[in-house]
């Protein structure tokens, strides 16, 4: 893998619940590392969900191999969430990961 591709720095995130003072869950999105990373748009679609149009994109992400890296996991790329849909580890040899993420704008 070629270092120049890897341009689009992004945040590597993982779910955390916890309970606030009310005993009610909260989930926020915790920093987990930072990675360059190269992502590729494959596809967009749009559709009607609750009395609005939102759009939805999918794309392709490559980056150096991260052992750890889960599907409930999301990359943060500036304001853009980018939802980790499956993890491949191109040729088995742990120096590549190509990841299939979906984009949900709303």
């Amino acid at each position: 893998m070629r270092a120049g591709t890897l341009r689009h720095l992004c945040m590597v995130q993982s779910l955390q619940v916890t309970r606030d003072t009310a005993g009610a869950e909260v989930q926020t999105w915790q920093d987990i590392a930072a990675v360059s990373v190269a992502i590729e748009p494959l596809a967009g679609r749009e559709f009607f969900a609750a009395q609005q149009v939102n759009a939805e994109l999918s794309h392709r992400v490559r980056m150096r191999y991260r052992p750890g890296l889960i599907p409930t996991m999301r990359l943060q790329y500036g304001t853009r969430a980018l939802l980790i849909e499956s993890i491949i580890n191109l040729q088995e040899h742990n120096r590549e990961l190509e990841l299939l993420c979906r984009e949900v704008i709303l």
